[in-house]
């Protein structure tokens, strides 16, 4: 916990702070500690068709169990977005800021939940529009982060960390791909905890961590006509198990 003391004490030498609020753990520890800063603060969650709707019920369960004030702002999907190119998440971060900069550049920082761990595109869109990055400073880990959420007490710490549903889909991005990615995952989380539904154009790819894989085999049937009616024409499950961070 020590390094969270020195979080809380970072928060201190602010006078505000807008937090770019997903409602994983990574931002839930950057909202904790403006809370136990006492400092003015508030959680900001972008919402645009890139994010399932179950994840915006789910950032609002985690900002009432914080106590933090939590507003919404609506995004679409831009063109730069859209190509699904190497710098995907580089335009979309940048749009990010520049909309949380919009409406709340009367607090003294904009920070987000980027870890010492993170290293992605987006982390520099973020750094080219001066968004503050707490966790970085202070060198705290993504499993550090999820650590100190469980000697706090709050439930976020036991949830699988998300990623937006543009990372699922080869090839251009419409909101009929993100839609049917979406649906899909709704149906598998009913017989495991955690999957990502990659789309290659009519190729369905189901991964999980390998320990859930054959709850997949076991319920093949249901899911393949599932997946089916929703437009795949095959669906396949990936047997080395999901390959990204827990």
């Amino acid at each position: 916990m020590q390094k969270y003391e020195k979080l809380v004490e970072k928060m201190k030498e602010k006078k505000s702070v807008a937090i770019a609020f997903s409602g994983g753990a990574d931002s839930a520890l950057v909202a904790k500690a403006c809370m136990d800063a006492g400092i003015r603060c508030i959680a900001v969650t972008i919402v645009s068709p890139l994010m399932a709707r179950k994840w915006i019920d789910d950032a609002k369960e985690v900002a009432r169990e914080i106590g933090i004030e939590h507003v919404f702002i609506e995004k679409g999907i831009s063109e730069d977005v859209a190509r699904n190119d190497e710098k995907r998440c580089y335009y979309c971060k940048k749009e990010d800021a520049m909309l949380l900069k919009k409406f709340f550049g009367d607090y003294e920082a904009i920070a987000d939940g980027i870890n010492a761990s993170d290293d992605y595109m987006g982390k520099i869109a973020a750094d080219e529009e001066g968004i503050w990055h707490p966790l970085v400073e202070l060198g705290i880990e993504r499993r550090e982060a999820r650590e100190t959420l469980k000697e706090l007490g709050l439930s976020v710490w036991k949830r699988y960390p998300q990623s937006c549903l543009a990372t699922r889909i080869q090839g251009r991005i419409t909101e009929e791909k993100l839609r049917r990615i979406e649906e899909g995952e709704e149906f598998l989380l009913k017989y495991v905890d955690m999957v990502r539904l990659r789309c290659y154009k009519n190729v369905a790819r189901i991964e999980t961590i390998e320990n859930e894989i054959e709850k997949l085999i076991k319920h093949r049937k249901e899911i393949v006509a599932a997946l089916k009616k929703l437009g795949f024409e095959y669906v396949t499950i990936d047997m080395e198990g999901y390959k990204g961070y827990i």
